[in-house]
């Protein structure tokens, strides 16, 4: 077991203290601006001011000059703790409005505690680096943006202004390589290059599917589909509304109820749209009465949910409030968690290796302070992932403190081509709701006893996996999930009922294509199906069709190759099997 704890906390530390001098840089340089909040993010940090006139991105190089000089004075990094009155009159005499309602948020019971490097300060919980010198030179300011404060609009807009940070200078080159690839590869540019999806105002963070895109998440529902069948899962479906009392008995009320979309029905009821599926599938465990010898029982649903995320949030295909979940739900007894986990980790393993995705790693979660059951459940359920992580032979990380307040859980994290990671697949041991929501089983004893109930999401949520496989792909889809395949593109008009032989030839043998008869120059036709992804173009023209030929051309490829009908359908024929039609 390998640890990374220590790496990113030293990163956070970097960039909390990139945040502060980037707010002592500004205030050196622009002595009216006013400062808020500058906390650490994913690769970085940012650091929201108000100013009367709002910084542009030209301001930047500026800036970051200024930091320079700071992080080469080295001032070290002072804690002070102060009283809260203190705190609010030196920051009401500077005019720190945003500070001091902080400081008035902040809870009698916390002292307030300030940083200081040279003469410059903030309010901050910390912690801090030794000095500024310890940030090095692997940092850079990347883009201006408005934000509300607080996030709320009826707030003034205040303007951030990102930066990213990292050990040296080496691993930031590193990353802003990755940044410029990551935006050719963006799958919002690329869907729309291939008309695959798009969004409008009208259903912020919901996709509207066009064909095309429609086909291929079709695909993987039913590539998925097959895998769990061959798994031994049965498929359920689950309502959208459910009632209010469900929710609060799940315990998902008080915990997730500020990311739910509640409506009132006309009989005064209050229902909420399902943000998890797990609650209904305990709902369909429970019809029947069940014995030890119906478990496992594995549960699979491909449902819709909607959770609440901000509209500054939202992101494409990446994050939306509308998504559809490979969920399922394995209900089993104690001394099945290990053997149902390995058969878990084992399915996820496979299916991201035939998706492309060699490089997974696993990070493990264990249990938190604010927890449910017993301390000998939790060493059974802990042991239990383990033991079918270690079965796996892959390295994984460990975040102590971090499970569900129900049991221990594992995230799958893929790293795409560029390098980038993404956490997908999921696997929770649930020590809590199926008691909460009385679902029982009948022992070998013949005593009813509360069933294991495993989560787990391969993909996690389909939208989101289809993204990700654009971006790995950069578009060039493989060629069994490319919703369009082949395009015949003829050269002249007096072709056209030779592309309509072919076309016919092929549709015959199952594969997915479409005819350009347009009367346009081949070239154009070649540039703009070539954009559009299409992983194969044939080409027709006289000399084709009085040799009953055809010339191809891969996406990605300029060379164009000549065929016998009959010899290329076998091949293509090959390529176009699915992964688990090849196995």
């Amino acid at each position: 077991m390998t640890s990374n704890l220590d790496n990113k906390k030293n990163l956070e530390i970097i960039r909390h203290d990139c945040a502060h001098v980037l707010a002592e840089a500004v205030q050196s340089l622009y002595p009216d601006t006013l400062v808020s909040i500058g906390p650490t993010i994913e690769n970085g940090f940012y650091y929201d001011f108000e100013r009367e006139k709002p910084f542009t991105s030209e301001d930047l190089n500026h800036i970051e000059k200024k930091m320079f000089e700071i992080i080469a004075r080295g001032d070290k990094f002072k804690k002070e703790t102060w009283t809260r009155k203190e705190a609010i009159q030196y920051f009401s005499k500077k005019g720190e409005k945003y500070k001091v309602e902080l400081i008035n948020d902040i809870s009698e019971s916390e002292e307030i505690t300030i940083y200081k490097q040279g003469a410059w300060l903030d309010l901050c919980r910390g912690p801090h680096g030794e000095s500024t010198r310890d940030i090095g030179d692997g940092f850079k300011l990347t883009k201006v943006a408005g934000a509300y404060w607080r996030g709320d609009s009826s707030n003034k807009m205040l303007t951030r202004i990102y930066g990213t940070a990292w050990k040296n200078k080496k691993e930031l080159k590193n990353y802003l390589i990755q940044l410029e690839e990551a935006e050719k590869r963006d799958h919002r540019k690329i869907g729309k290059e291939m008309n695959l999806f798009h969004f409008q105002e009208e259903a912020p963070g919901a996709v509207f599917w066009h064909p095309k895109g429609w086909y291929l998440f079709q695909s993987l529902i039913n590539y998925m589909r097959k895998r769990q069948e061959n798994a031994d899962y049965v498929e359920t479906n689950t309502p959208d509304l459910l009632d209010r009392s469900l929710w609060e008995t799940s315990g998902h009320w008080e915990k997730f109820g500020e990311n739910m979309f509640t409506t009132e029905a006309k009989e005064d009821r209050v229902f909420a749209i399902k943000p998890m599926n797990c609650p209904g599938a305990v709902e369909v465990y429970k019809q029947g009465l069940k014995s030890y010898r119906d478990l496992p029982l594995r549960m699979a649903e491909f449902g819709k949910v909607h959770r609440y995320e901000p509209s500054g949030a939202l992101h494409g295909l990446m994050r939306v409030r509308a998504f559809t979940q490979d969920d399922a739900h394995i209900f089993c007894t104690e001394d099945q968690i290990t053997s149902e986990s390995k058969i878990v980790c084992d399915l996820i393993l496979s299916i991201y290796k035939d998706f492309g995705f060699e490089n997974v790693r696993i990070k493990y979660s264990d249990r938190p302070e604010k927890r449910v059951g017993t301390d000998e459940i939790w060493d059974k359920a802990e042991k239990a992932l383990i033991n079918a992580m270690e079965s796996t032979n892959l390295d994984y990380t460990h975040n102590p403190g971090e499970g569900a307040f129900y049991g221990p859980k594992l995230e799958f994290v893929l790293r795409d081509a560029i390098g980038r990671d993404w956490q997908c697949g999921t696997l929770q041991v649930d020590l809590n709701l199926p008691g909460r929501l009385n679902a029982n089983y009948v022992g070998e004893d013949g005593q009813k006893k509360i069933p294991v109930m495993l989560h787990r999401a391969l993909f996690g949520s389909l939208e989101r996996f289809a993204g990700i496989l654009i971006e790995h792909y950069a578009g060039h889809l493989p060629f069994w999930l490319s919703p369009l395949q082949i395009i015949i593109a003829t050269i002249t008009s007096d072709t056209n009922s030779y592309a309509e032989n072919i076309y016919n030839k092929f549709r015959e043998k199952g594969f997915r294509i479409e005819k350009d008869l347009r009367n346009e120059k081949i070239g154009y036709k070649i540039r703009e199906h070539s954009t559009a992804k299409v992983p194969i173009i044939i080409v027709v023209g006289k000399k084709e069709a009085e040799n009953q030929t055809l010339s191809l051309r891969k996406l990605g490829n300029n060379k164009t190759e000549t065929f016998k009908i009959d010899d290329i359908l076998e091949q293509l024929l090959k390529e176009k099997m699915s992964p688990i039609d090849i196995n």
